[in-house]
């Protein structure tokens, strides 16, 4: 593994605390104050929601659930390097309630089969993983799941979602979306 960075939770049982991710291309941590923000809106207690960070990559939102509450985290990664980092900082937080699996984002969507409160996505910039993350979720989310969506550049929002929330860090635009049943339109 490369050489490793560090980012800190910024909030909950964990706060402080340092999560190592290893220098893999085009892995960007949310910035704390942008996580801050985004906590914020969802409230600083997850307490018995399920979450899900479908591109995890430094797992820093993951983490930030798990430390704020929630019953239960899934983080996705198809890299190795990310795998290996996650698991690290598994077993030095001691974090039960955090399950990691290594694949794409298509093939967990295609295979999974929770629903999920709250998901995090912040899938490699230039790229149509976005757009099809969102109209692969609608299938895997609870009535009036939350939905964080970081990019360059926004999609265009399918029907299943309204924003709720929007705000901009430098070049990177970020926004919470609230799925609705096709029935509510």
């Amino acid at each position: 593994m490369r050489e490793s960075n560090k980012v800190r939770v910024v909030g909950g049982v964990w706060r402080g605390r340092l999560l190592t991710f290893p220098n893999v291309t085009a892995l960007r941590p949310t910035p704390d104050r942008v996580r801050e923000t985004l906590f914020n809106w969802l409230g600083q207690t997850l307490q018995g929601l399920r979450c899900l960070d479908l591109f995890c990559g430094s797992g820093a939102l993951g983490f930030e659930a798990a430390s704020r509450g929630a019953e239960e985290v899934v983080l996705v990664d198809s890299s190795l390097e990310v795998e290996k980092a996650t698991e690290n900082n598994l077993q030095r937080l001691a974090a039960k309630n955090i399950h990691f699996t290594r694949q794409t984002a298509e093939t967990f969507l295609s295979q999974n089969q929770k629903k999920f409160d709250v998901v995090f996505l912040d899938p490699p910039f230039r790229t149509a993983l976005l757009t099809m993350a969102l109209e692969q979720l609608p299938k895997h989310l609870s009535r009036n799941s939350r939905i964080y969506v970081e990019s360059s550049g926004l999609p265009g929002i399918p029907r299943d979602y309204v924003e709720i929330k929007r705000g901009k860090a430098g070049q990177v635009t970020y926004m919470l979306l609230e799925f609705v049943s096709n029935n509510e339109h």
